[in-house]
């Protein structure tokens, strides 16, 4: 029997850099994708219009490749690096996105240009879902998701249900002042969690000691960001520096995550991001660690998990077809 139109949904990650689109079955299976930069290099002042377009073309042609036609999408979940009103669609503002300051009606447009319902919701929360329904947080009905890249974001799952605020604002955990007076952070503000312990963070500090003069193996050219990879090799060459500073800073995320559970008491945190896929099972560790120490109730506290993400690149693109799948809810 041949296949009704609505068959599949569309998931759209977009990021500061690039746009993931994945076709996905009712079964949670990637059958076409495509990707590409978030902006060329040629164009001097991007708009959020050139954005819409690029991801309208990417979109198809992941349809193209997963060799469907556009009528046989149900709907498109696409994902925006900032708070969304998933009611209309409306991103607030997207900090890595130059021109998307004052905000950008995402899911209109990108309906308008696809001609399929289109439902828009911030990226770690689409991760932090994807995670959920796929991934590391399959069957829990309460879960955090914290991302760690170069910056640090996160995903609330309470009672089964992405918990996103009334402002849409939910699960800003990168932002949150774990130290008074602390570093600035890439928002403004000064001791927020992202500015201590992202990947970001990471090599700005390590950085300022390479320049002080502290004795590495790291090579880094000046001005050069310090990737998760070249932190991997050095932590596996047994670099004293890299070690002193990776120890900070999963202390600071461990004691943060149980301050975390101790609000909510959930059963299981996801962690994911660039720097704990590259850094793996010992970051993760390391981190969980430090958390369970600072847990205010010591009882069956193994019973909270702590796990690494499973789904990689994948998570916001699967976790955006999750809210086209059930269009209706989301909205």
């Amino acid at each position: 029997m041949a296949k009704q139109r609505g068959d599949f949904v569309v998931g759209v990650d977009l990021g500061g850099t690039k746009i993931l689109a994945a076709v996905v079955d009712n079964k949670g299976n990637i059958i076409g994708r495509s990707k590409r930069k978030s902006l060329p290099a040629s164009v001097a002042n991007p708009d959020p219009p050139l954005v819409a377009d690029r991801i309208a073309v990417t979109v198809q042609e992941a349809v193209a490749a997963a060799k469907v036609t556009m009528t046989r999408i149900k709907a498109v979940g696409a994902s925006a690096p900032g708070p969304v009103n998933v009611g209309t669609g409306w991103v607030h503002k997207a900090a890595n996105l130059p021109g998307w300051e004052h905000g950008f009606d995402l899911g209109p447009e990108l309906s308008k240009r696809l001609q399929v319902p289109v439902v828009v919701d911030n990226d770690v929360n689409l991760g932090t879902l994807g995670e959920s329904v796929y991934g590391a947080g399959q069957g829990y009905a309460d879960l955090i998701g914290v991302f760690v890249g170069t910056g640090i974001g996160g995903g609330l799952i309470l009672g089964g249900r992405l918990r996103r605020g009334f402002r849409w604002s939910a699960g800003e955990v990168g932002h949150m002042t774990v130290m008074m007076g602390g570093p600035r952070c890439g928002c403004g503000e000064l001791g927020h969690l992202e500015a201590l312990a992202s990947r970001g963070a990471i090599s700005r500090r390590l950085s300022a000691a390479i320049a002080a003069g502290e004795p590495t193996a790291l090579v880094v050219k000046e001005g050069a960001t310090i990737a998760s990879g070249d932190i991997r090799k050095a932590l596996d060459a047994g670099d004293p520096l890299v070690d002193r500073v990776l120890v900070e800073a999963t202390e600071t995320l461990g004691v943060f995550i149980a301050s975390l559970v101790n609000l909510l008491d959930p059963e299981c945190v996801v962690l994911g991001g660039g720097l704990v896929e590259s850094l793996g099972e010992r970051y993760v560790a390391a981190v969980a660690e430090h958390a369970y120490a600072h847990f205010f109730l010591k009882d069956d506290m193994d019973k909270v998990k702590i796990l690494p993400a499973a789904l990689g690149d994948n998570a916001t693109v699967l976790g955006a077809s999750v809210l086209a799948r059930n269009l209706k809810e989301a909205l």
